[in-house]
C-alpha cells in the first residue's frame, strides 16, 4: 500500500460564512458546485485580514487550503490557511499599425 498525502484548495469569490469559535479561531463553511460542504477552521487573524482585504480590492478571489479530512456532516479542510488576491485585468500590448 502506498502512503499519500490528500491535500485541497477550494477557490471561492464571495466570502462564505463564518462562525467564531473559541481560542481565536473562526469556521468558515463552503458548498461546491456538486453540493458538498467543507468546513475549514482559520486563525481569527487570517480571517480578518482576508476579509479586510476582500473589501478593499475592487475585484479579488481567495483560496482556503491545507490537509482534507472528514466529519460526519461532510468534509474539512484542517490545518487551513487562507488568502485573498487582487483580480486584475490584463491588458493587451498596444498593436502596431503597419507604416503607409
Amino acid at each position: 500500500m502506498t502512503l499519500a498525502k490528500s491535500e485541497i484548495t477550494i477557490k471561492f469569490s464571495e466570502l462564505p460564512a463564518a462562525k467564531d469559535l473559541p481560542d481565536k479561531k473562526v469556521e468558515l463553511e463552503f458548498t461546491d458546485q456538486n453540493g458538498l460542504t467543507f468546513t475549514a477552521i482559520v486563525n481569527g487573524k487570517g480571517w480578518r485580514k482576508a476579509s479586510t482585504q476582500a473589501a478593499e480590492f475592487e475585484s479579488w478571489g481567495g483560496v482556503v487550503s491545507g490537509k482534507l479530512g472528514k466529519t460526519e456532516l461532510g468534509l474539512q479542510v484542517l490545518e487551513a490557511g487562507i488568502q485573498i488576491f487582487e483580480k486584475v485585468a490584463k491588458t493587451k500590448p498596444p498593436t502596431e499599425e503597419p507604416a503607409t
